[in-house]
């Protein structure tokens, strides 16, 4: 689910508690939740609407009813009310900024290993080109941007890259696990 930084802002400030979608079928669980740049916001429920009030438009971030519909019409789908709040920082923060003990370096090892011996070469390379276009260090090993990328966010899932507003770096994590090697 895609939030506009204005919604993030209004959730990380908590005026904001309810979102509202047009999908085929819910995108988004009860219980669920998603990281993103204002930590991981949790979804408590989700519903299908036949309208919305002017106060649950104002909890959406809305003026009113009407204008929530307006910035929702000529989309395709069913209305989904989904309630959500901030349920805390992206843990993979705290997981990047953590020095790996010897047992958890030596699984992160054969974790990587495991993966393909892709994943030190993307290590040494970020640590070599911190802040590239992702395009450009993906066009370095003749692939495709999109599936680097795909890539590269399962290297900073084991906390061990961060991404810059243009291009990535590692992490105090990914730097320990590469001096290790």
């Amino acid at each position: 689910m895609l939030f506009p930084q204005r919604d993030l802002d209004g959730i990380q400030a908590g005026t904001i508690d309810l979102a509202f979608r047009r999908w085929d079928r819910p995108r988004v669980k009860p219980g669920g939740s998603q990281r993103t740049r204002i930590g991981v916001i949790a979804f408590d429920a989700v519903k299908k609407v036949s309208r919305v009030s002017d106060r649950d438009a104002r909890r959406a971030g809305y003026a009113s009813a009407a204008a929530m519909q307006e910035a929702w019409a000529g989309r395709e789908g069913d209305l989904y009310r989904i309630e959500l709040h901030l349920a805390g920082p992206d843990p993979r923060i705290a997981l990047r900024e953590s020095e790996p003990a010897p047992e958890e370096l030596a699984a992160i090892h054969a974790r990587l290993e495991r993966m393909g011996a892709w994943t030190y070469d993307y290590l040494r390379t970020i640590h070599e080109r911190p802040g590239v276009r992702a395009p450009d260090l993906a066009a370095g090993y003749g692939r495709e941007t999109q599936p680097f990328k795909l890539d590269v966010r399962k290297l900073k899932e084991l906390g061990l890259t961060e991404s810059l507003p243009v291009g990535y770096r590692l992490s105090p994590r990914g730097e320990a696990v590469m001096r290790s090697r």
